[in-house]
């Protein structure tokens, strides 16, 4: 036992594991035609999809646990390039320091561009940072952080009126060309609960029976324990199975068996994109000290190295040793209350 703990022990304080090849797809039904944007709260990405079909997928930071970000469906507004960032009154108090604007620059917390997100009373918007280390994260006052080229990126490819769907799914289950399923659990920032682990496993064994796979509990278990953030494959024959080809969400929160398909929608007119004149003021609850707050590193787990092997979570018998749970270097989770407010 005294081993065992320390080599648990090693693992959690070793150093960060390579990031996985793969994203973890959400269960999610993009709209087709047109642009389609997806972000998922405990996987801290955002998900472009063009036409129903997958085109780009960004790492964000997003709201803090006591300033989250709005669950549902937003449209894209309008976009602002070099934002003048108008310091709410609540943060100009604490600042104290009688300023009210941030012009564009290096210090600006929006970064060189602002998106719209939503009803502009919320006060939410996708942008860049100033901080980048603090992507991906739990980390803003409500909106979502993109590192700077991202963001500049992001906001040249998406048009004003294309729907943006927050949503808020701790698993992703995926299949891969040998209808293999790979599974990854998030953690739980805002503290919801919501992981119906019931329909989970409905749609897992209703795939397996299906295509004729064998599901190694053991490993389903520990993943969903973990909840580390990286794939992990639960009916390859050993722990060190491989990705094989593109990945596909399978449609489990609602226990199906199937993989998740695309919503057909009547044309509709091209939508016109909004763009404010550069410099624009934006007024959103966001982090002036961002800057040069350092994020809090996440204990490792596992460790895996660059040839894709993992060291195992847990120590038993060759005989009794579950599948690994790896642990990506990008799936940080990052929660910190900034200095000045």
């Amino acid at each position: 036992m005294k081993t065992q703990g320390f080599g648990l022990l090693a693992l959690i304080t070793g150093t960060a594991a390579v990031a996985a090849p793969h994203t973890p797809l959400p269960d999610v039904s993009p709209i087709t035609p047109g642009q389609h944007v997806i972000i998922n709260i405990p996987q801290q990405r955002l998900f472009l999809y063009v036409d129903g079909k997958l085109s780009k997928i960004y790492p964000v930071a997003v709201g803090k646990a006591n300033t989250q970000t709005n669950l549902g469906r937003h449209i894209i507004g309008a976009k602002t390039y070099n934002p003048t960032w108008h310091i709410p009154k609540s943060i100009q108090k604490e600042l104290n320091n009688g300023q009210t604007t941030v012009p564009p620059g290096p210090k600006n917390p929006l970064g060189p561009v602002f998106v719209r997100m939503g009803d502009p009373k919320l006060g939410l918007g996708i942008h860049g940072t100033n901080a980048p280390s603090s992507v991906p994260g739990v980390r803003s006052h409500g909106c979502v952080r993109m590192k700077s080229p991202d963001a500049l990126e992001f906001a040249k490819t998406i048009t004003s009126g294309s729907p943006a769907d927050v949503i808020y799914q701790m698993a992703s289950v995926n299949i891969d060309a040998n209808n293999n399923i790979w599974i990854a659990a998030f953690r739980d920032p805002y503290n919801q609960k919501n992981l119906d682990t019931t329909a989970l496993r409905k749609s897992i064994t209703a795939w397996a029976k299906a295509h004729g796979k064998t599901v190694h509990t053991k490993r389903l278990d520990i993943v969903l324990k973990s909840r580390s953030g990286a794939l992990n494959c639960i009916t390859c024959g050993s722990a060190a199975g491989k990705i094989n080809g593109s990945l596909q969400s399978l449609a489990w929160t609602t226990g199906s068996g199937e993989l998740s398909k695309p919503i057909v929608t009547p044309p509709k007119p091209e939508p016109t994109d909004q763009v404010l004149p550069e410099g624009s003021e934006i007024e959103v609850e966001e982090d002036a000290s961002a800057a040069t707050a350092t994020p809090a590193p996440l204990p490792t787990e596992t460790t895996q190295s660059e040839n894709g092997s993992v060291t195992p979570l847990l120590s038993t018998s060759p005989e009794q040793q579950p599948a690994p749970v790896s642990k990506p270097a990008s799936n940080e989770y990052i929660e910190q209350t900034d200095n000045l407010f």
